[in-house]
């Protein structure tokens, strides 16, 4: 009888998690975790390593529970490149820096990400095949330029590079989000303040001024008859917005709809400009740092599209990469994407044609790094009083709306 490969993959042992101690030949106690079909497999694997097996026993299973905020952010990643480097640097071997950078870890995912390299590396594989694994942590940039490092041997080199990059990059990212975090508030607030006027206050002072008995001012009557509307319609008017927020968010994960989102992005009056610098800024940056390491131009072009952030963009990338595919220089198909501004281009052009492209790229995204620092504080300072003037407007103008008919009644008195 014929057995098919799904039945056979299926029925095929697994590989296990063992805890180890050894000894090195000096007498030092070692301790670490590896992945083997048996514990005559690990003994084998640490007599190669040069150690003498002291105990080895199967790792319990772990029952992990989810945890809020259990994700490996930026700044863990940029504190482990940093800290990877200099132990390279100081010539520790691989296996044994990542060893202590895991277990001085606080972060448990990150922990359980670093120590699965660790086994894959002490099983054989390379540095970059085994972060390669772990897509949702290491991206695409961070696995080939240490793929690059380790070709070259200078991966040391390359992770002082990685760690300045991430470092910038996130830098850019705080500056972009810092900027958006104070009209997000006032935003919130306004409308929060509007529906609490609307469903709360006005309906107290709609029956008091019931009770009058006399024809109400036109801004007060409006106030009335808008948050009578807002009481009868308010879960229309909420299920509408749920709606049209779902709604907004399908349109742009679609490719299309994010195509026509991102292009109108660009051409926004206000905010187009800061995010068209920021794009750039992100694009230089990564493409240096990519074409610094020895990355091919072409394979950088890949990976420098996919982390563009703007579909526009990155549509643009990828028609740079196709004609320099087909011969053509960069300056060129970057000219024609109309995407990047003249002075980016023609100082590309100049870094190409004088063999230190590199060098101009790094050049261009500091100078878009302060730009992105004017334009940023330039629009903040010109949002603030904005919202401010909306918000004190909104307030403003239903006291105002409130307080006429008192102040028509206190006249009539008189």
């Amino acid at each position: 009888m014929a057995v098919s490969a799904t039945a056979l993959k299926k029925s095929a042992p697994k590989p296990k998690q063992w805890l180890w101690e050894a000894r090195t030949r000096a007498g030092e106690t070692k301790k670490g975790e590896m992945e083997a079909f048996d514990a005559t497999a690990v003994d084998t694997r640490l007599k190669a390593l040069g150690l003498s097996p002291v105990k080895v026993k199967k790792k319990p299973m772990e029952i992990t529970l989810p945890t809020i905020g259990g994700g490996v952010s930026g700044k863990d990643i940029l504190v482990f490149t940093k800290q990877f480097a200099t132990m390279i640097d100081a010539g520790l071997p691989l296996v044994q820096c990542l060893d202590i950078l895991a277990n001085q870890m606080d972060n448990a995912a990150f922990k359980k990400v670093v120590l699965a390299i660790k086994i894959k590396v002490e099983g054989g594989a390379t540095f970059a095949d085994a972060l390669k694994e772990h897509p949702k942590v290491f991206d695409e940039l961070y696995v080939q330029l240490c793929a690059a490092g380790e070709v070259g041997g200078i991966l040391d080199t390359i992770l002082n590079r990685l760690a300045v990059y991430r470092e910038k990059s996130e830098k850019l990212k705080r500056k972009v989000k810092g900027a958006m975090i104070y009209p997000i508030i006032v935003i919130i607030v306004a409308v929060g303040v509007t529906a609490l006027l609307m469903l709360k206050v006005t309906p107290v002072f709609a029956k008091m001024f019931s009770d009058f008995g006399s024809a109400l001012p036109a801004p007060t009557q409006f106030v009335v008859d808008l948050s009578t509307w807002f009481q009868n319609y308010f879960v229309h008017l909420v299920v509408a917005v749920a709606l049209l927020v779902v709604g907004t968010i399908a349109f742009y994960r679609n490719p299309k709809g994010r195509r026509v989102v991102d292009k109108l992005s660009l051409q926004a009056p206000i905010i187009g400009p800061v995010i068209r610098k920021v794009a750039v800024a992100r694009f230089t940056r990564t493409l240096g740092t990519m074409i610094s390491s020895g990355v091919p131009i072409l394979d950088a072009l890949s990976v420098t599209a996919k982390t563009a952030g703007n579909r526009s963009i990155e549509d643009g990338i990828l028609y740079v990469r196709t004609k320099i595919s087909e011969g053509k220089n960069i300056a060129g198909p970057l000219s024609e994407t109309k995407v990047f501004p003249p002075m980016v281009v023609q100082m590309i052009g100049v870094g190409e044609a004088t063999g230190a492209m590199d060098a101009m790229l790094n050049k261009i995204a500091d100078f878009y790094d302060d730009e992105v620092d004017t334009a940023v504080a330039g629009l903040t300072a010109m949002i603030e009083p904005l919202l401010m003037v909306f918000l004190g407007g909104v307030v403003g103008g239903f006291l105002i709306a409130m307080y006429l008919p008192i102040f028509t009644l206190a006249n009539a008195i008189k």
